[in-house]
């Protein structure tokens, strides 16, 4: 069974529009914040910060989706891998993950369900954290993902806003999910054509486990369905300062600009121009900007680092992420939030 033909968008392409969203939370009035809440989700960021003790906070957040791959393993591997990215990307480590599970159990056999928890578990697994439960109903279509609660030092939290001027941007995965994604929806590629996205697709963004010294990194966030035009946006607003980027120095997948050329685009493609037309400069052709609105699914963690700790971090992870690369800096806050050039 193709499990991406019953739904018309799958992964992280399936969010809400972020302007659509933004008009919507804008309209709820929310409960006031208790005591011990010092992230919540005012500045957009991936997780919210509970305090615990002066040492322990609780990072916390969820994640899910309709299917973006046809094989029922990988889709869960991926989703999994996405939900978890929240936690890595605020500096935690994930503990304790729950499953979201709608599925259409009159079309669906239990043996594709059994095989998309199988993909999710195998990655908890790899994240060390376990899997302790969740919620599962039948719905129309199918739908999975995990709620994550992880740890994190107080002192050593990740945030959104923390970019300071003169940092170093790092990228830790190469950008082109949604359109490679789009392009086996179509029928146009295969799991196979398209196994370099869905590696780093399931990979974790652990970057943490790999590094020895993070009092460098000053600011993070995982590019996800916002794209790396939304993201760097809303760190950007957050920390109140420009990020500019080399357009060259962006990693992409092998098939990723021939995939855009073909015309493979989601609705978020043209969701995500929208949301950050009047924050976003860039001197890059139609099909360059294509790029920066591609709706990652699992992408990479965009981290802002001071320059003397760039290149050790860089070379610290390049075994883990193959993509990694320096993609530009941060600057003082000029008419636009975000340059590509």
């Amino acid at each position: 069974m193709q499990l991406t033909q019953p739904v018309p968008k799958g992964g992280c392409a399936a969010k809400v529009p972020a302007l659509i969203l933004r008009e919507i939370l804008a309209g709820v009035k929310f409960p006031p914040l208790i005591p011990g809440v010092s992230v919540d989700g005012a500045l957009f960021d991936d997780a919210a910060i509970f305090d615990v003790t002066p040492e322990i906070s609780l990072v916390q957040t969820l994640d899910f989706f309709t299917p973006i791959l046809d094989d029922p393993h990988d889709f869960g591997a991926v989703a999994a891998a996405n939900a978890l990215s929240d936690v890595y990307a605020m500096g935690g480590r994930p503990k304790t993950c729950m499953a979201i599970l709608a599925a259409p159990l009159a079309t669906l056999e239990p043996a594709i369900i059994r095989d998309v928890m199988q993909g999710a578990s195998d990655v908890i697994t790899k994240s060390k954290s376990s899997l302790v439960g969740g919620h599962s109903i039948d719905d129309d279509t199918l739908k999975f993902g995990l709620s994550v609660t992880g740890l994190v030092n107080p002192k050593h939290i990740w945030k959104n806003d923390g970019a300071r001027v003169g940092d170093v941007l790092i990228l830790t995965k190469p950008l082109g999910t949604g359109t490679l994604c789009a392009g086996l929806k179509r029928g146009v590629y295969t799991q196979e054509v398209i196994q370099e996205a869905i590696d780093s697709m399931k990979r974790l963004n652990n970057a943490i486990d790999y590094l020895t010294d993070t009092q460098g990194i000053h600011a993070a966030t995982d590019i996800t369905g916002f794209g790396l035009a939304g993201h760097s946006v809303q760190m950007a607003r957050a920390s109140k300062v420009t990020l500019e980027f080399s357009f060259k120095s962006l990693p992409l997948f092998k098939k990723t600009m021939s995939s855009l050329e073909a015309g493979h685009l989601t609705k978020a493609h043209r969701s995500n121009d929208e949301y950050t037309r009047k924050a976003l400069s860039c001197s890059l052709s139609t099909l360059e900007r294509q790029v920066l609105f591609d709706p990652q699914t699992s992408g990479g963690l965009l981290l802002s680092v001071a320059k003397e700790a760039s290149e050790q971090i860089v070379q610290e992870l390049k075994a883990h992420f193959p993509g990694v690369a320096i993609v530009g800096e941060v600057r003082e806050l000029k008419h636009h939030h975000v340059y590509v050039h």
